[in-house]
């Protein structure tokens, strides 16, 4: 969607700076078509982010799939104007030029997937991209992988990326979004034209696999942890059972309530255990309002009594535990209290939930084990001292040639599946002009390409990308797909035509600051 934008001064080409001055903001450039929101403002809340995402839920997310089909059409006369010289800014590790030659296609260290949750609360990925920034933790997207298009919501939640993800491995670490900078157009009128972001991350952390420990090293480990509760069979439970964990129960609605027998507190134990003709002592949790109003325990047992070692106290749990939590205590059905502190090294949750005594009869119930897990956590440094960062060009002629890198995923119309969405793929050809009226987009460039839609969404555009040192100049990012000719194939990608104002949102997100988690 065509605006037209006072910028005065000249956009410099950044070709040939050292990387301590990589980029420079463009003299006397207005600021009212950039706009920067706050994804992890904190260490504490990045941290809560990233060890929201373990292997399993990296694995479990789906490609985000917000409208990446369209109707598009080939511009095939003339071009689009830059707002200013055509200019680019050399990648991490290729500020003194250098040429070489390689006949096989190697895929960029840093290229990877964004992974968050979107508007429907569940986690999604797209494809991301590490490039070149004064302080080496900047990562390019499409708009709509970093903006909450779909609700009231400014930015997606739990925002992190992983270069060189490969089924469910974050091999180079996991790095948490603080800041997203995008097009005030895009921002405020979701313009097609402006669909892409760039994202600030502090430095990656590396999570160890889960380790299985006894309850005393558990409770002395300062790093990340975790409690899983198992189902087991109701004679496990009656032979290990004690109030010291880890096994436990819970009583299954239903059953009738009655008083206490006369030899509640001579046999408990027993009543706790397996019962005795069908009578049993369960825990039946309230809220903590009606825990403090309970009486307190009595050898009388009575129902309603407090029991305390059944609960009252805070448990410590996984940050993605807390999240679920959160919300089901929004919804009611959790009656328990949850916090968040900061701990000796890495931010921890709690949960606290109250219970009181209750005797049944005929009441089935369930039985638990409780196993200790704990992963080890270090930080993995700054995102472009560990896997780089590809340059950045705007204002090109159209009818270069580019690499696209991406993890497409999704069926063609035709319901054919090319791909899954695990490992990064590539694709090659020329760019030419293309409109998409649906997006409000009227100056895109197109690529013909295979790739299938979803996880294809902010694959990078590579302009003279060097096979022997993997690395390029950022020219575009996938946001839709098209199939031109109408035969239920998807034949086109398209991307935003990068002109000044897209190096000038990059170029304030290039400059900015964001540290480590630790």
């Amino acid at each position: 969607m065509k605006r037209t934008l006072a910028i005065g001064g000249t956009l410099a080409a950044a070709a040939g700076l050292l990387a301590t001055a990589m980029v420079s903001t463009p003299a006397q450039a207005a600021n009212n078509y950039k706009v920067k929101e706050t994804l992890a403002g904190t260490s504490n809340v990045a941290q809560q982010v990233a060890f929201f995402w373990s292997s399993k839920t990296l694995e479990e997310a789906t490609p985000y799939n917000v409208e990446p089909v369209v109707s598009a059409k080939h511009v095939s006369t003339g071009g689009f104007a830059g707002s200013s010289k055509p200019g680019v800014v050399p990648a991490i590790g290729d500020e003194k030029k250098t040429t070489s030659k390689s006949k096989n296609v190697n895929l960029p260290m840093n290229i990877g997937k964004v992974f968050f949750l979107g508007a429907d609360g569940k986690p999604h990925w797209c494809t991301g991209t590490s490039v070149q920034s004064k302080y080496r933790n900047l990562v390019a997207t499409a708009g709509h992988c970093a903006y909450d298009t779909k609700s009231s919501k400014a930015t997606l939640d739990k925002w992190i990326f992983v270069p060189g993800y490969y089924k469910g491995k974050s091999p180079w670490g996991i790095y948490v979004g603080k800041q997203a900078f995008t097009h005030y157009d895009f921002d405020v009128y979701e313009d097609g034209d402006r669909d892409y972001a760039f994202v600030t991350v502090y430095n990656g952390i590396n999570i160890g696999g889960d380790k299985a420990v006894d309850k005393k090293a558990y409770d002395a480990y300062t790093g990340d942890k975790q409690t899983i509760s198992q189902e087991v069979t109701a004679a496990e439970f009656a032979e290990k059972y004690t109030e010291d964990g880890p096994y436990w129960k819970e009583t299954v609605p239903g059953g009738t309530q009655v008083d206490p027998p006369a030899d509640a507190a001579a046999k408990r134990w027993e009543y706790i255990k397996k019962g005795i003709d069908g009578v049993k002592l369960t825990a039946d949790e309230v809220t903590g309002a009606q825990y403090k109003a309970a009486p307190n325990a009595s050898t009388a047992m009575k129902n309603g009594e407090k029991w305390g070692f059944r609960g009252d106290h805070w448990v410590r749990i996984s940050l993605r535990e807390y999240h679920e939590l959160s919300k089901a205590k929004k919804a009611g059905t959790f009656k328990g209290d949850l916090q968040v502190k900061r701990g000796k090294r890495v931010v921890e949750a709690f949960k606290k939930q109250y219970f009181v005594k209750k005797w049944v009869k005929d009441a089935a119930e369930k039985y638990y084990k409780d196993t200790y897990i704990i992963r080890e956590i270090t930080d993995a440094g700054r995102l472009g001292d560990r896997v780089g960062g590809q340059g950045m060009a705007y204002n090109q002629k159209l009818g270069k040639n580019v690499f696209m890198f991406g993890y497409p995923s999704g069926s063609h119309p035709d319901g054919t599946k090319p791909f899954t969405g695990q490992v990064a793929k590539w694709s090659y050809g020329k760019t030419f002009g293309a409109t998409a009226p649906s997006m409000k987009a009227e100056e895109l460039q197109g690529l013909k390409s295979s790739f299938t839609g979803e996880g294809s969404m902010g694959s990078a555009w590579l302009l003279n990308y060097s096979n022997a040192r993997r690395l390029g100049y950022l020219n575009g990012v996938t946001i839709a797909l098209a199939d031109r000719d109408n035969n239920q194939r998807i034949d086109t990608s398209l991307s935003p035509y990068f002109d000044g104002e897209t190096y000038g949102v990059y170029a304030q997100a290039a400059n900015v600051w964001s540290g480590s988690i630790l």
